[in-house]
């Protein structure tokens, strides 16, 4: 124990000379909590909507002002026809071309059905699904409305009503930043903590500080302790600082127990910066280091949850995202924070994360050759 109190004394006078790092750890987090939730966003608005109106009647007026009113579209005008605002979409000036047929109104009233054509413009496709779908929606409304107008009310409604009432759980007002900011923080807490130890090792190196404390008699796993638990403290800092922000600026609250959260960032830290030892174990100077935690970071952060469900995912996908440890972190912070799961539901996740903490700082430990 003397051992490694002597290197963390060491290792903390370090950091704390490292104005760098300070700012990392107390500005960064805080920085980028208050912005990317609100620029993460996949709520779609401001869907650009062409118009083609042939009919040019009242029913077609009261269909294209129920639209405009949704707050999803932006009228971008009217057109003669359908190719004029095809050109509109291939500059990308419209997204969507709603064509009302000549008729329409006359049709609808007298033979009561018309058809309405839409077209999408799919290359962005989550814009197109949910603007075809939102369009979609309105227009059925909007059909209802008018039967309910027009129809007598036993030649409406003939049979049994079947009424649907949904209720959105755990997130009421489905607030996208609720279901982000506990991502967002996970995906800080790794690169800081990751990046922070796949640095440090190799910095030794390259300074040759390293090869002073190979010659003492300090013990491998001494030496990838003291390297350790300095960052694990200040991966909780960087936590306890997300938390604080996620309440004060977007009121989120975890539902759960702060002692299952932080009981399992502490496991989880463990496992990650034993992964950011053991590449800075392999690593020479710290640009390979940086350049090998990018490469990983990137799979984690694209393949771990945050912006595309997992189950949606390929099997080949969620087979990778298996071995993430990020993909784990995110669904417990999520789970307890909106859910407030407790021990018993997160056990699993927890459990993978303690074999992965074990395995990778045991491999750690094993690479750190002094006499290299």
């Amino acid at each position: 124990m003397r051992t490694i109190r002597f290197l963390l004394q060491k290792e903390f006078r370090q950091i704390f000379r490292n104005r760098a790092i300070l700012l990392l750890i107390g500005v960064m987090p805080v920085m980028q909590l208050l912005i990317l939730p609100l620029a993460a966003n996949y709520e779609v608005k401001n869907i650009n909507l062409s118009v083609v109106d042939h009919d040019h009647s009242s029913y077609a007026q009261k269909l294209i002002a129920k639209v405009t009113a949704s707050g999803y579209f932006k009228l971008r005008g009217y057109g003669a026809s359908f190719k004029e605002e095809l050109k509109k979409i291939e500059s990308d000036r419209s997204d969507l071309i709603l064509e009302i047929p000549e008729g329409f109104e006359r049709k609808l009233i007298r033979e009561d059905q018309q058809q309405l054509f839409i077209a999408v413009n799919a290359i962005n496709g989550v814009k197109a699904n949910l603007g075809g779908a939102y369009l979609t929606s309105i227009i059925k409304d909007f059909n209802d409305e008018i039967r309910i107008g027009l129809l007598p009310t036993a030649r409406f409604n003939p049979g049994p009503v079947i009424e649907i009432t949904a209720s959105n759980w755990y997130n009421p007002l489905m607030e996208y930043r609720f279901y982000m900011v506990p991502g967002i923080l996970a995906i800080l807490v790794t690169m800081i903590g990751g990046f922070l130890s796949a640095l440090n090792i190799v910095k030794e190196k390259e300074f040759g500080t390293i090869e002073q404390i190979n010659v003492t008699p300090i013990k491998k796993h001494h030496f990838i302790l003291g390297k350790l638990i300095p960052f694990w403290v200040l991966g909780n800092i960087v936590f306890s600082l997300g938390l604080l922000v996620a309440w004060l600026v977007y009121g989120i609250i975890p539902v759960g127990s702060l002692f299952v959260l932080y009981g399992f960032l502490a496991v989880y830290l463990l496992a990650i910066l034993g992964f950011g030892l053991l590449i800075s174990t392999f690593c020479d100077t710290q640009q390979q280091a940086m350049f090998i935690m990018f490469f990983f970071m990137m799979v984690f952060i694209l393949m771990g949850g945050l912006f595309t469900s997992i189950d949606s995912m390929p099997d080949w996908a969620k087979l990778v995202s298996s071995f993430n440890p990020v993909s784990y972190l995110i669904e417990v912070m999520r789970m307890v924070i909106l859910k407030g799961s407790s021990w018993k539901d997160v056990w699993p996740q927890f459990g993978i994360i303690a074999l992965f903490a074990v395995l990778l700082n045991t491999y750690a430990i094993i690479n750190y050759k002094k006499t290299s």
